[in-house]
């Protein structure tokens, strides 16, 4: 090719928009919000903090898996999870567990959530 040549209307080597072509996001803000997004992406850990965020008590795991439509063992890897997140932690009392969502970590992830997505919009 000769140097110089227009390809496509544009000088070879240039590129074709002039604006900034950066993320606003930074790699770690990315994974913050699709960790967060994992968390929240399946519906029985949504189902899960439904039913402890309308409950002021602590609800005993026997509950959870009479209200849900799956098993204990499946019931006992989403808590897993949402422990392991921060979102909800239990207490032990007798053989029984018995969860709590941590109010002031879901609000925590509800404002990481919403500033990212808010800031997509714009």
């Amino acid at each position: 090719m000769v140097e110089g040549l227009e390809i496509q209307g544009r000088r070879r080597g240039t590129r074709c928009c002039e604006s900034e072509v950066q993320p606003r996001m930074s790699q770690a803000e990315a994974e913050q919000l699709s960790s967060d997004l994992q968390i929240l992406g399946h519906p029985i850990r949504l189902q899960i903090l439904d039913i402890l965020t309308r409950n002021d008590g602590q609800i005993c795991v026997c509950d959870l898996e009479a209200a849900l439509p799956v098993k204990q063992p499946t019931i006992s890897h989403h808590l897993k999870l949402l422990r392991d997140a921060g979102l909800i932690d239990c207490e032990r009392h007798g053989l029984w567990a018995y969860y709590f969502v941590k109010r002031g970590a879901l609000e925590a992830l509800r404002a990481r959530v919403m500033g990212q997505l808010d800031a997509l919009r714009s």
